[in-house]
């Protein structure tokens, strides 16, 4: 049982509130005909705690994304701006285009309604150092009314897009744009690079940094559920899990055709049941302690009853405008290395320049900040508009 302190019932007493003000003012406030996606619906100063060290100015932004789901109408979304100390430069700040990881599917599991992680404080930190402004996005459906769509990448993109249109019209930014993002967020940071040509070409995208990437099509779901060849019986923990309890609650909140007591055994239904509020700790937590897996979570239907979700995580195109980095850790069990390597392959393949790099003996998250010397230097070349090298033809040899 997890321990509160009264700092924490406090913070999360004040993110409560927010969050009840910002579903309010949406069904108050329908969007005007005239709006338009990127339109600012309103601002609030950033909690100090929220904000990162270091910083100058911080906002919290509810703005107007065009609804992912239904590709018709506007819905409100919340993002955080937090600008660099110091006057901006001549033109404006660049923007990092934060895409977070894995938070939950609850709107209270917003990430602007908490303090980032200490990994992602100094990961965006250094790239505060660098120069940039951050407009990070919580995604539609959370921090506002409504259940986060898990990885679906129209829904991802479009808030990723959205919400720097936003940040371009009321803070001193300038149109440069790296859009970085890691686990979830490095599949929405890909999803916005390839959507955007079509939906959101008055945006400057320079190149796109994206770690433990999350790739998946029928045949590497297949892959992932198939029994051990020698016949082992899996025990134990697998966060893959985690991640499936989201995407089918995801999936249940827009499909009434869906039906969870088909895809998971009745040993899952309970941490089924809790994804729908829990954030991401708390839901590891209960997987963890109940030894969830795929062989004693999933049944035999899961893959088709959940093929909605997994079509929904595809992109557009694979051939990017723009430079992407990739970067790998090679004992990731939470975005196995395989799935990382079948997207870079399949970039490669569509003749985007892709530099992938593989962090041997890292973890999903101890490969964030592994790879800042090398998204550094990727960065600076994007930024000026010089060729970076691609290790794409490295996969024919």
């Amino acid at each position: 049982m997890h321990s509160f302190s009264l700092k924490k019932i406090t913070r999360h007493c004040a993110a409560g509130i927010a969050l009840l003000a910002t579903t309010a003012l949406a069904h108050a406030n329908p969007a005007p005909a005239s709006q338009t996606a990127g339109h600012v619906v309103s601002a609030e100063p950033l909690s100090p705690a929220f904000s990162l060290p270091d910083a100058g100015a911080a906002y919290r932004v509810t703005y107007l994304s065009t609804d992912g789901l239904t590709q018709k109408g506007l819905v409100p979304v919340t993002e955080e701006v937090i600008l660099p100390k110091g006057k901006a430069p001549k033109g404006g700040w660049p923007i990092v285009a934060w895409a977070h990881g894995t938070v939950g599917v609850n709107s209270q599991c917003a990430p602007s309604l908490a303090p980032y992680t200490e990994r992602n404080r100094i990961y965006l930190s250094a790239w505060m150092k660098r120069g940039f402004a951050i407009v990070a996005t919580d995604y539609q459906g959370l921090g506002t009314s409504g259940v986060h769509p898990y990885l679906n990448t129209r829904v991802e993109a479009y808030s990723v897009l959205d919400g720097v249109r936003a940040a371009l019209s009321s803070y001193p930014l300038k149109n440069k744009v790296m859009i970085v993002g890691q686990s979830q967020g490095g599949g929405a940071a890909v999803a916005s690079a390839s959507f955007a040509p079509e939906y959101a070409p008055d945006i400057d995208i320079r190149g796109t940094v994206a770690t433990g990437v999350p790739y998946l099509d029928p045949a590497l779901m297949a892959a992932l559920l198939k029994p051990p060849a020698d016949g082992k019986v899996e025990t134990g923990f697998n966060p893959l899990i985690v991640y499936a309890l989201y995407l089918a609650n995801g999936l249940a909140a827009h499909d009434a055709a869906f039906s969870p007591k088909d895809a998971f055994t009745a040993k899952a239904m309970p941490a089924y049941h809790a994804a729908a509020q829990s954030c991401v700790s708390q839901l590891t937590d209960q997987v963890r302690n109940e030894g969830l897996n795929f062989q004693n979570a999933i049944k035999p239907e899961f893959s088709k009853l959940m093929a909605p979700a997994i079509a929904d995580m595809r992109y557009p195109t694979l051939k990017l405008a723009q430079p992407l980095f990739v970067g790998t850790g090679s004992e990731d069990r939470d975005v196995p290395p395989a799935l990382q390597f079948a997207l870079v392959k399949a970039a490669c393949t569509a003749g985007s320049n892709v530099q992938a790099h593989v962090y041997k003996g890292l973890d999903h998250s101890q490969t964030v900040n592994a790879s800042l010397p090398d998204s550094a230097t990727f960065t600076v070349a994007v930024m000026a508009g010089k060729p970076v090298a691609s290790t794409c033809s490295a996969l024919n040899n």
